[in-house]
């Protein structure tokens, strides 16, 4: 009898119990760490050679001499007067201050103001790269590889992103933090207290303290994460029931009221307190009529010395809200805010790759897509319920206010678009999908090259690109005051000698040769005649937020230098600035 040959072992029944699902390969983790890398370290570049060529922006000076204060004294009193969260200014003048206590003297941020803003720009780069940080794994945790990939080269590609990197101001830094909120939140929601509560809470309160909108867009994501979280739950336990029951409810409310007091906790213990009494409120009680209320007001206002702290700051910009001010939006001026503003101005800062790709979904993955997958899309569905809300937000002065939405709104479009070339049947589509992505990114990279170093006066085709943007949008949309270097270059190019210069701006170079400042609006002009007779002589540099905007709504002064300048024909422009030149007379300006 023939001996039986022994089993070969890839005959055993191993294949009959499914095996668990191999370990991210450590090769697709390398090329992973090698593309985030290599996308924050282009995007660097592009931010540190940009900013060489821009002047301060509005905020970034008064940034400055308020941070460095803070770290000088300890005390925020001066930021919360300005409703200035404290947290990115601090980061941004650390190195400043460092430089100071190296040296052994103070900063003179008239002389030396160049390389300090230099150098606070510089650590924006750190929230940048948070940002950059999460956007990855966010999208890679819905949507694989491939969607961390391609949401993270889309932002770092976004003009508005990258013109916001560019400067010492709070934008990018509250938009980091959300996102991290947003993603360890969702992320921890079935795990321990430290993953359910802690990490949310500490990425709450650090929202808070890097702009005080971060209170009112965390809370809002949070509910909108949960509400599309437990209604998933819902649906794939197949209850037929749209809202959850009281006793879900029960530990999701508990746990956002957990995340709220901590992190408001940090807050408050990061700003801590001058311990002293607030000046406006004892203001206030001494103009009251004399009585005992006014005794008890006076008494408390000198007594309740607990200021300064985070709720003034967080009180500042919510009545900063609730004011608002004039809109300069499609080229007119409003007296008050208007609800379309932020969907409107979305269509025109925003890139081709942004508008478009919603509707390629739609259009190419609508029956594949599941509905678990879109009740899954979190970044998604936070940024429809940010738009939604965008009506009440009513400080227009520019898209940096709604760098949350499109963040959040890049992450969910990438996830859904790989999940959508996933879904694709035939293997053809999905590589005919996937080439013209790579080639929609890299049009999107092209946009971003030509649009160096002035990404913040960003608009798209669809509405004229930079060049005729100035009409449509003003204030941090387009000119934020800083092209004062580029005036300069022009000004030597022309050879036009002193260039008078009427600013939207802070910036002390202002006053540098061959640039001198000539604040028309502090003036006191009659009328428009009279600033002719003003500017006789004169080659004059005027921001576009000057002419074309709502800063002079409500200034007379600027209305009258407004209607002179509408009747004049500027010689020249740079990218934030019209030229005009008034030394040799014209028979058109004899009015």
């Amino acid at each position: 009898m023939l001996a039986l040959r022994p089993r070969p072992r890839w005959h055993d029944d191993s294949w009959v119990t499914p095996r668990p699902a191999p370990r991210p390969r450590r090769r697709a983790w390398l090329v992973d760490v090698l593309w985030l890398a290599t996308v924050a370290i282009l995007s660097a570049i592009w931010c540190l050679s940009a900013s060489s060529q821009l002047s301060a922006v509005f905020d970034e000076p008064i940034y400055l001499e308020e941070g460095l204060q803070r770290w000088r004294s300890g005390s925020t009193a001066g930021l919360m007067k300005l409703g200035t969260m404290p947290l990115p200014v601090d980061a941004q003048t650390l190195p400043l201050y460092l430089w100071e206590q190296w040296r052994g003297y103070p900063l003179d941020l008239v002389t030396e103001f160049t390389p300090a803003l230099h150098w606070a720009r510089v650590a924006t780069l750190g929230f940048w790269w948070i940002l950059l940080g999460y956007t990855w794994v966010s999208a890679r945790a819905l949507g694989g590889r491939w969607a961390g990939r391609l949401a993270v080269a889309a932002l770092a590609c976004d003009p508005n992103f990258l013109a916001h990197a560019t400067l010492a101001t709070t934008d990018i830094a509250v938009t980091a933090c959300l996102l991290a909120l947003f993603y360890h939140y969702w992320r921890g929601r079935d795990r321990s207290w430290q993953t359910r509560i802690g990490w949310p809470a500490f990425w709450f309160g650090a929202s808070i303290l890097a702009k005080a909108s971060g209170l009112v867009f965390g809370v809002l994501g949070l509910g909108v994460i949960e509400i599309a979280r437990l209604w998933r739950q819902q649906q794939l336990q197949g209850t037929g029931h749209w809202l959850p029951t009281p006793a879900q409810l029960k530990q999701p409310v508990l746990d956002l009221w957990q995340i709220g007091i901590l992190g408001m906790g940090m807050v408050f213990l990061y700003c801590w307190s001058d311990w002293a009494p607030l000046p406006s409120l004892v203001q206030w009680a001494t103009s009251l009529p004399a009585g005992e209320m006014r005794t008890v007001a006076l008494w408390v206002g000198e007594h309740l010395c607990i200021f300064s702290n985070a709720g003034v700051g967080l009180v500042r910009q919510v009545s900063h809200n609730l004011r608002g001010h004039g809109v300069y939006i499609l080229g007119v001026t409003h007296p008050r805010a208007v609800w379309y503003y932020f969907p409107v101005l979305l269509t025109m800062k925003a890139t081709l790759l942004f508008l478009v790709a919603p509707i390629a979904i739609l259009v190419v993955g609508w029956k594949r897509l599941r509905k678990d997958h879109w009740l899954s899309n979190w970044p998604l569905l936070t940024a429809l319920g940010l738009l939604l809300f965008t009506p009440l937000c009513r400080v227009q002065i520019g898209i940096r206010f709604m760098l949350p939405l499109l963040c959040l709104a890049t992450i969910g479009l990438a996830v859904g678009w790989v999940q959508t070339i996933q879904g694709s049947p035939l293997r053809s589509r999905r590589r005919m999908m996937f080439g013209a992505t790579v080639l929609a990114v890299l049009l999107v990279a092209l946009g971003t090259l030509h649009n160096w170093p002035h990404a913040l006066c960003h608009i798209n085709p669809l509405w004229g690109g930079r060049e005729a943007g100035y009409r449509l949008v003003s204030d941090s949309n387009y000119d934020w005051g800083q092209g004062l270097k580029e005036l300069a270059e022009w000004q030597q190019q022309a050879g036009r000698g002193t260039v008078d210069v009427w600013y939207f701006g802070k910036d002390p170079s202002v006053n540098e040769p061959p640039l001198r400042s000539l604040p028309l609006h502090t003036l006191g002009f009659a009328n428009a005649d009279a600033v002719g007779a003003c500017v006789q002589g004169r080659c004059l540099a005027v921001s576009m937020s000057l002419v074309h905007g709502g800063i002079g709504l409500r200034d007379p002064a600027i209305q009258h230098v407004q209607a002179f300048l509408s009747r004049e024909q500027p010689i020249a422009r740079t990218t934030t600035f019209l030229i005009y030149d008034f030394r040799t007379p014209v028979p058109s300006r004899q009015h």
